[in-house]
């Protein structure tokens, strides 16, 4: 019999241990460029799923204007912390929100531009991700995410160590079944912008893709 994948409990503890002791570094944390593919103007309001450190949420803030807001999402408190420390006091247009990614603590239609990246993986319900994208943003709102595919479906004993999750691998899905869970979503307008050359990640091969959508 196959054994079930880690449950979500058992994967964002993972990725808690793992974040939180990465919230200190200076290593980058992404596998894109999410944030300048999405090409936020002054005045809109641009929402950052697992926004990390908060590196672009400033870039996003200085982006969008005082007039705009850059909202920052994570789900590590850790994360947030530094995040805290690392948005200038000066920056008014920034907020930060603790939440689940597939149960977003966000209004409906607040955002016109959604980025995130190398997070999504992370998900084990990645169409419910993308239903709350979905509903975050405004009619014409757009979304950038950069994140982790596999090459072909990956094997038990990785999908089934939460450690293989927390570290971008595990829970990474063929390119075929992503495009599928962001249409699942609610979005038929997609576009793969950037996809790398497979890779190697913990003894299977993945690759980096980057995926804009409208919402009609």
């Amino acid at each position: 019999m196959t054994a079930s994948p880690p449950s979500a409990s058992d994967i964002r503890s993972a990725v808690s241990a793992r974040y939180g002791a990465l919230s200190s570094g200076c290593c980058s944390l992404s596998c894109g460029s999410a944030l300048d593919l999405a090409a936020p103007v002054p005045g809109e309001t641009v929402v950052d799923l697992g926004c990390g450190r908060g590196q672009d949420v400033v870039r996003a803030a200085g982006r969008v204007g005082a007039e705009g807001l850059a909202i920052g999402v994570d789900l590590s408190e850790e994360m947030l912390e530094k995040a805290r420390h690392t948005i200038p006091p000066f920056l008014a247009n920034v907020r930060l929100v603790r939440s689940d990614l597939a149960a977003l603590d966000l209004p409906d239609g607040v955002a016109d531009v959604v980025v995130s990246n190398c997070t999504i993986n992370h998900a084990p319900d990645k169409a419910a991700v993308y239903a709350e994208i979905w509903r975050v943003l405004k009619p014409g709102g757009r979304f950038v995410v950069s994140d982790v595919v596999a090459e072909t479906a990956l094997p038990d004993h990785v999908r089934n160590d939460p450690a293989a999750w927390a570290a971008c691998y595990g829970g990474a899905i063929p390119e075929a079944e992503y495009l599928a869970a962001a249409r699942e979503g609610g979005f038929t307008d997609l576009q793969v912008l950037e996809r790398s050359a497979p890779y190697d990640k913990g003894g299977v091969k993945v690759l980096s893709l980057t995926l804009k959508g409208t919402r009609s």
